[in-house]
């Protein structure tokens, strides 16, 4: 009977960490480019009571039996899928149709290499995010809305680069390209689909700054979750490398518009009715369990 205790209160914590993964679910139902998590269970530790045995000339053979100590937590799942397009107002603001990561992160104006393992390794040190709602600083650096930079392709003086180099991917920022004080003064500011940020100067020309970066990660199920909206490339996500909207397996851009929070209602609400009916179950079988375990002590009396 103790081993049926053990087992609901097994139970208990695994349904309580699935509530916990709702809750956190119901509460982004509104956050800008978040995705939900989802809980699996798996089967706990078993004891065997009795062995199998193969037949012989005379007898059969017989199973084996084991008794079981509850279930536990198997797998915490991001689910990536692409939330809805919410159309704003503002011309720096963008969604990835598709697969992909915007890279921010404290300035390196030095940049770093868009192949190999340098790529890798420098990716490593920034943050991930679908949150696409971004803004210029005063100093010219192409933000999100917690004040890290955006990394993607310069293009100096408003040209494209025409090959990649070991410094190909660096902060965005509006300046000509040979001095950083130099920032160019703009009236407004667009991201098209390829990810170029156009400026529009006061004469009405306008110019190209750049190209927002997007990250291909092969095992996005293994970025590790952070605050604000962020993932880190820690392990086990393969080779994560920088391209250009909608190369390399990623998505294009969609301006004017954010990525809505990937939350379904209807399906959460329906695992937490689940989810609370599993952790009643189980704090019905402790207090069985000890009702019987009194039944036990009180059969002297």
């Amino acid at each position: 009977m103790v081993r049926s205790m053990f087992s609901g209160v097994s139970g208990l914590r695994a349904h309580q960490r699935k509530m916990d993964v709702i809750g956190n679910n119901i509460a982004n139902v509104n956050t800008t480019g978040y995705k939900s998590s989802r809980v699996t269970f798996t089967e706990s530790l078993y004891q065997a009571t009795a062995a199998s045995s193969n037949g012989t000339a005379t007898y059969g053979g017989k199973n084996g039996a084991s008794v079981g100590y509850g279930s536990q937590v198997s797998t915490i799942d991001l689910q990536l899928a692409t939330g809805a397009y919410s159309p704003t107002d503002s011309g720096l603001d963008c969604m990835i149709d598709g697969e992909g990561f915007f890279m921010v992160g404290a300035k390196n104006d030095a940049g770093f290499a868009d192949t190999g393992d340098d790529a890798s390794k420098a990716i490593a040190g920034l943050f991930l995010t679908r949150a696409g709602n971004f803004s210029i600083d005063g100093d010219g650096y192409l933000v999100d809305a917690n004040k890290n930079v955006v990394y993607g392709y310069n293009y100096k003086a408003g040209a494209a680069p025409t090959t990649p180099g070991a410094n190909a991917i660096s902060p965005i920022r509006a300046f000509d390209g040979t001095d950083p004080a130099d920032i160019y003064s703009y009236t407004g500011a667009t991201i098209n689909s390829s990810g170029e940020v156009t400026l529009t100067k006061a004469d009405k020309s306008t110019i190209v700054i750049g190209k927002i970066g997007v990250v291909n990660v092969p095992n996005a199920n293994a970025l590790e979750k952070t605050s604000n909206g962020y993932y880190k490339a820690v392990a086990n996500t393969g080779k994560v490398l920088p391209y250009g909207p909608g190369d390399g397996a990623t998505g294009k851009l969609i301006s004017y518009g954010l990525d809505m929070s990937n939350v379904d209602l209807a399906s959460q609400f329906t695992d937490m009715i689940t989810t609370q009916r599993g952790f009643q179950a189980n704090s019905k079988i402790i207090t069985v369990t000890d009702s019987m375990l009194e039944e036990l002590v009180n059969l002297k009396r």
